[in-house]
């Protein structure tokens, strides 16, 4: 019993540590984006397929880990076979036309998948599955709940460093990432990340991990103090990550974080006050700190990012009366429609995975009003979409059965506020992907796979005890 008690815990440590150096590595490297980051993030995400894989094969360790979670495998599974088929199927042809050859789309029936570019396709599952395996040895190996909490906090307190980092080089006025050492070519870059949508959506997740385990601490506080335990500090950190946001420019990220407020607020205020009176405050006077605190941080959001707010809200007043004047939303529009194009000319299977940048370009519709030279795109603005697109509905769904699964799985245990807040993150981010990229950046899918399967497996945990979820 004991050695299998080891056993248990050096497989926890090891799933836990691999996966927090992954968010740190990915996070601090640009978000992944740059393309040169991608190999060693996949390298060292490919520890986590293997682990994995020992796991799933090796009878001693398949005893020890979480038995439901092999179950969750399937969809994506089905989703690197349908990859690896696509790679066989050439989806453009090569032909010389003088010095320039010409890439030609090759006609095929519409149930055979095919890949604009086998390389690049088998480079973008390699990712994908090194960080969805990595987030998954998580549910497979971690069986304490308190564990998970850590593990939380640590990927957290990355998210507070990032955020603390982002401001001062914010208010300092960097013209590039890491004070002005790393170009960008695009303005509105914040911390490590070089766009400022893509710091949003990953700002939101952490948030909402820092809210659900503020909360839980708070709920504790009844037999300690509010003072004497985390739940402050907690409290602090979500106030730092939430005024990074606006910070950094992202208007629908703001947005977010406003409606991941008015929840945190719904369910938090009177926690956070019961807290208070545990402290020896009386009752008016808890609810009273919190209104005073609540407006405190508001205060303190609008004298840090308040000018950029104000930028930002010019900018989109701008736009809505350009919108108005010419009708729709724009170049937005075009691009969607274009994408839809595509997409609907490979339903089934898509023109292969991380083909966007290369098939689209024959899709553009659209060219530069100053010297008519056609409009570049690398991403779709709609993760949705552009899934359709590469992927086809085959792929998508099995995407989304990868999500649904795992949820799907819980039946029995109340939302507590870990699981409930950082379900809450992920919906929204995953509703935002309509409209914007955040999945183009490897730092949000990874912590989108974080959050969600912690989550889920948190009210496993509580399941697993066969007792009343802490309050």
């Amino acid at each position: 019993m004991r050695g299998t008690d080891r056993l248990k815990t050096a497989l926890e440590a090891i799933a836990a540590t691999h996966v927090a150096t992954l968010i740190v590595a990915t996070t601090w490297a640009f978000g992944g984006n740059a393309d040169w980051v991608r190999v060693p993030l996949s390298l060292w995400g490919t520890l986590g397929i293997v682990l994995f894989l020992c796991v799933a094969l090796l009878p001693r360790l398949r005893a020890v880990a979480h038995p439901r979670t092999l179950r969750w495998i399937w969809p994506i599974g089905i989703l690197n076979l349908m990859v690896l088929a696509s790679c066989m199927t050439p989806g453009f042809r090569q032909v010389s036309f003088g010095p320039q050859p010409l890439m030609v789309p090759v006609r095929l029936n519409w149930w055979v998948p095919s890949s604009a570019h086998a390389e690049t396709s088998l480079r973008a599952v390699w990712l994908f599955d090194a960080l969805y395996f990595s987030v998954l040895n998580v549910a497979l190996l971690v069986r304490r709940r308190h564990s998970l909490r850590l593990l939380l906090a640590a990927a957290v307190g990355n998210a507070l460093a990032l955020s603390v980092f982002g401001t001062v080089q914010k208010l300092t006025g960097s013209t590039g990432i890491f004070f002005g050492a790393v170009k960008t070519p695009q303005p509105m870059f914040f911390a490590s990340f070089v766009y400022d949508n893509h710091w949003g959506a990953f700002a939101i997740l952490m948030l909402g991990a820092c809210i659900g385990l503020s909360l839980r601490y708070a709920l504790g506080a009844a037999r300690g103090g509010f003072f004497r335990g985390p739940a402050l500090a907690g409290i602090v950190t979500a106030v730092l990550l939430g005024l990074s946001i606006p910070l950094s420019g992202s208007r629908a990220c703001t947005f977010l974080l406003m409606v991941l407020c008015l929840m945190a607020a719904t369910r938090g205020l009177p926690i956070v006050a019961r807290a208070l009176q545990s402290s020896g405050t009386s009752k008016a006077g808890a609810y009273g700190a919190v209104v005073c605190a609540a407006a405190l941080c508001a205060a303190s959001v609008w004298y840090v990012a308040g000018q950029v707010i104000e930028a930002r809200a010019s900018k989109t007043k701008e736009q809505v009366s350009d919108m108005w004047a010419h009708g729709g939303i724009g170049s937005r529009s075009t691009l969607y429609r274009d994408t839809w194009r595509m997409a609907r000319d490979r339903p089934l299977f898509g023109w292969g995975m991380g083909s966007f940048p290369s098939v689209f370009r024959i899709y553009n519709t659209q060219e530069s009003k100053i010297d008519r030279i056609p409009v570049v795109y690398h991403d779709a603005h709609s993760d949705w979409i552009q899934s359709l697109a590469e992927i086809g509905f085959a792929g998508t769904l099995l995407v989304g059965a990868s999500a649904l699964l795992p949820l799907a799985s819980v039946r029995r245990s109340r939302m507590t506020p870990i699981p409930l807040f950082l379900v809450i993150a992920c919906i929204l981010v995953a509703a935002y992907a309509w409209v914007e990229f955040p999945f183009g950046n490897a730092a949000v899918v990874l912590c989108w796979w974080f959050c969600l399967v912690s989550g889920v497996h948190y009210m496993r945990l509580t399941d697993d005890l066969g007792s009343r979820p802490p309050r």
